[in-house]
Order: C-alpha cells, then structure tokens, then sequence
C-alpha cells in the first residue's frame, strides 16, 4: 500500500479553485488506487515550528557540523517530525493559489520547515548540492486569477510554479505534474470552463500517478 501526501494550501476551502481541482485528482486517485492512503495536510489547520530560539540554534549547529545541545535536541524535534511525515509519503500533491505573483506564506513556512541539509537535501564540494527525496512522483495544482502562458510576456511574473518547480527539484523530484488553472477572475461562465478542464486533467494524471 502506499501513501499519497496531499498538502493543502489555500485558506478560502469552498471557495478555492485549486482545491476544488485538486478533490478531483484525490477522488479519481481513490477510485483507481483502492488500496492506498490519502494523507490530507490542511496548511491552514497544522501548527509549525517557529524559526527561533533554540530552533534556529539548531539549524546552524547543523550547518556547521556541530552536536546539538540536549536544548537543541528538543527543539528540533517539531522540525524533524514535519520532515518525517513528509518523507514517508510516496507520492505527493500539492494545491496552491498565488498570492502576489507567488506562493502562500503558510505554504513557504512549511518549506522553510521541510527544506534542512541532510533530511531533504545535501552538500559536498565533489558533488554540490543533491536532492535526497528521489524517486517519487508529485502533482502540483496552481491556481490564480491572470494568465502567464508561456510567450506572452506575463510569464516573467509567475513566480508560483517557477518557485515550486525550482524547489522540488532541489530536494530531488524529477517526476512533477503541473495543472494550472488560469484564470480564475475572469467571467463566471469561463472560470467554470477553466475549472472544469482542469479537473479532468487532474482526474487524468491521478489515474496514472
């Protein structure tokens, strides 16, 4: 059996374009993987640890080769349980809107949280920097309320899928799914359409994840 983690990041639920797409791919998944677990991860919802004190201090004795006090060791367990629910997955999707022409603060702490050297990635002169989370697939659903095709010129601004894509794969995923839905403040009648054509394809890349 295996487990699809499924973070959330949108706060408007009902609402949310990407999470509507987003129930598609999770409910085609269920459908054609009976056998494996979702494990639904609702940013809005999931308290993280803070990035200072003796959490900080850790990160750096990290970085710096350095034993961690017992302090540290007890700080940095929030952190490192955050990591391991992440790792244990063996899938992924994530649904998130652009907020000013990137990603949701709740969603870049969780980043801030999960990326750590020698849990998610790692660093040698030899070999620079190496992702370690391999092998694995992930689905990332966009949402936002303009347009950035590639060649029009609007592109320039969407750094939402360029962040997350330059993310991902530093912490070594190769397999990334985007479905983007734009543009969701356009008139009724065509955001249902985009909407719509979205979930299928959500529908259809849940049925070969």
């Amino acid at each position: 059996m295996a487990r699809l983690l499924y973070v959330e990041a949108s706060p408007r639920k009902e609402r949310s374009a990407s999470i509507e797409v987003a129930k598609a791919f999770v409910e085609e998944y269920r459908k054609t993987h009976p056998g494996d677990e979702v494990d639904a991860l609702d940013l809005w919802a999931t308290p993280l640890p803070e990035f200072d004190g003796e959490v900080i201090n850790a990160k750096y004795a990290i970085l710096h080769g350095q034993e961690h006090t017992p302090e540290q060791k007890d700080a940095w367990k929030a952190v490192e349980g955050v990591i391991a629910r992440f790792k244990g997955a063996d899938k992924y999707l994530f649904s998130l809107p652009m907020w000013n022409f990137g990603i949701p603060y709740k969603l870049k702490h969780f980043i801030d949280v999960l990326v750590q050297p020698t849990y998610t990635f790692s660093f040698s002169p030899k070999e620079g920097y190496k992702g370690l989370v391999t092998g694995k697939k992930v689905a990332v659903v966009y949402a936002r309320g303009g347009a950035y095709p590639a060649g029009s010129g609007g592109e320039a601004f969407d750094l939402q899928k360029k962040y997350m894509e330059l993310l991902l794969g530093f912490i070594g995923f190769t397999d990334i799914t985007p479905i983007v839905v734009e543009p969701t403040l356009a008139k009724p009648e065509s955001v249902a359409r985009t909407k719509g054509e979205a979930a299928e394809r959500a529908r259809s890349a849940a049925g070969a994840f």
